[in-house]
């Protein structure tokens, strides 16, 4: 979380850049890009953030914690069990991912983010992309077309 300004611009850059790829994997069709971006997407951030490919990434809102690593798959704050190191209650070695989570939302420009209620996880989404989920998402909005992409 010390770096999380950087990853912050470097996601905007990356994201960025598949937005302007749009026709581009629109014409390879999204359904076919997803299991390997998929797999990229769990080779990296899995090791950078130990993520669990729940499908709907929030590490941009969470200080580039990932909430799904904490014991009670909290997605909107503490618990209420944090001990007074900052370490989690479940797991008195771990440092609480909430913790973690306010620190580094502190070092981004969207910092206030955190403040952003989560949506409850979409089980049917875990093990797919959220890169592709964004992208066309964000393409759809610069459209102007409403609803959501899954």
């Amino acid at each position: 979380m010390r770096h999380a300004r950087l990853f912050e611009r470097l996601y905007e850059i990356f994201e960025g850049t598949l937005v302007r790829l749009d026709p581009l994997l629109s014409g390879i069709g999204y359904a076919r890009l997803e299991k390997p971006a998929a797999m990229v997407e769990r080779v990296v951030k899995g090791f950078f953030f130990d993520c669990h490919m729940c499908g709907q990434c929030v590490l941009g809102s969470t200080g580039m914690s990932c909430p799904m690593n904490c014991p009670k798959a909290m997605r909107n704050g503490p618990c209420g069990g944090v001990r007074p190191d900052g370490n989690c209650e479940v797991l008195p070695d771990m440092r609480c991912v909430w913790v973690e989570a306010w620190e580094g939302s502190r070092r981004m420009r969207g910092g206030d983010a955190i403040q952003s209620v989560q949506l409850s996880i979409d089980n049917q989404l875990q093990g797919h992309s959220s890169w592709l989920r964004e992208v066309r998402a964000k393409v759809h909005q610069r459209s102007g077309v409403q609803g959501v992409v899954t």
